[in-house]
């Protein structure tokens, strides 16, 4: 079973964000590109480094006109001791979203019944509120938020322009593929 055109199910969910609690809901996402990036827990070891480097290229996804949120089992309170304990965390100026029920990581898919726990998913959300992109991954391998970058920009020129592909390590301004008759077996 694929996810690809899911529509992400209406929620609402409480947040941790510059220093305050807020709440994040389905209509806060629709309109603009989003990253679901879901990850086991908090105080643990490969997540930091993940949402460190997130928060490093957060500036260039916010340029890209794409919000990313964070989400694991955790509630806001623990996002918030997280958040002042850890120089790393301290870095994230993105919505971090508590899931404690995992409504989130069931309907995306990642949930791990076994482990209570969602697995490594990151889930590209176009602005109809629809995954168009999703990888989920072991929980000893970390992820790069370069590609995943990349990925969001790939996808948003598709969706501008349909009638268009983009290659392997395609990333804006280079060229694209309009597929055709003429171009089978030539590429």
């Amino acid at each position: 079973m694929t996810l690809l055109n899911h529509e992400i199910t209406d929620f609402t969910a409480d947040a941790y964000l510059n220093n305050d609690f807020t709440k994040v809901s389905k209509k806060d996402i629709l309109g603009h590109w989003s990253v679901f990036f879901f990850y086991p827990a908090d105080f643990t070891f490969v997540c930091p480094t993940e949402l460190e480097d997130l928060a490093d290229h957060y500036d260039e996804f916010k340029k890209a006109g794409c919000e990313i949120y964070s989400v694991s089992h955790d509630t806001q309170y623990v996002h918030k001791a997280w958040h002042e304990a850890n120089d790393k965390i301290s870095k994230i100026q993105f919505p971090m979203l508590a899931d404690p029920t995992a409504r989130l990581a069931k309907d995306l898919d990642t949930y791990n019944e076994e482990l209570g726990q969602a697995e490594r998913g990151d889930f590209i959300i176009n602005p109809d509120g629809k995954v168009v992109a999703y990888e989920v991954i072991s929980s000893n391998v970390g992820r790069n938020a370069e590609e995943i970058l990349r990925r969001v920009q790939a996808s948003q020129f598709v969706y501008e322009h349909g009638d268009q592909v983009c290659p392997a390590k395609w990333t804006p301004g280079e060229e694209t593929i309009e597929p055709s008759l003429d171009l089978v077996g030539q590429l």
